[in-house]
């Protein structure tokens, strides 16, 4: 049974940083697409950062140079690397997989609603 599973949210101050975690259990297939999503309180989830198997990464434009995805196959987790933070990322945040490629969906990221896999969550708070 595919799951997986976020660590590491935790409260910050702003202009500080922090390292999220999100292992994947189960899962035994190479192709996929993983995203980062954050859903602030009364939020829809929106997606953060996402990277697929075939090596190519995409940022929401309020995160570009502050967030870093990567992913370290031989244990089978994916990172969020966040720094200048700001309040307004303060939200739950979930990882998330669709067994899909960015490369196999024609060269276009899954939508939203494709992701078929869902952490629990983890909440991180920024404080100004």
């Amino acid at each position: 049974q595919e799951q997986l599973a976020e660590s590491g949210g935790v409260s910050a101050q702003a202009g500080g940083s922090l390292s999220l975690s999100c292992t994947v259990s189960g899962y035994t297939y190479s192709s996929y697409s993983i995203t980062w999503f954050r859903q602030p309180p009364g939020n829809e989830p929106e997606g953060v950062a996402s990277i697929s198997s075939d090596g190519s990464t995409c940022y929401a434009d309020d995160v570009k140079g502050r967030f870093t995805i990567s992913k370290e196959n031989c244990k089978n987790t994916l990172y969020l690397i966040m720094s200048s933070l700001k309040p307004e990322d303060s939200a739950m945040y979930y990882c998330a997989l669709v067994p899909q490629s960015r490369h196999e969906n024609g060269g276009v990221w899954p939508s939203d609603s494709d992701y078929k896999y869902w952490g629990q969550g983890t909440q991180v708070t920024v404080s100004s």
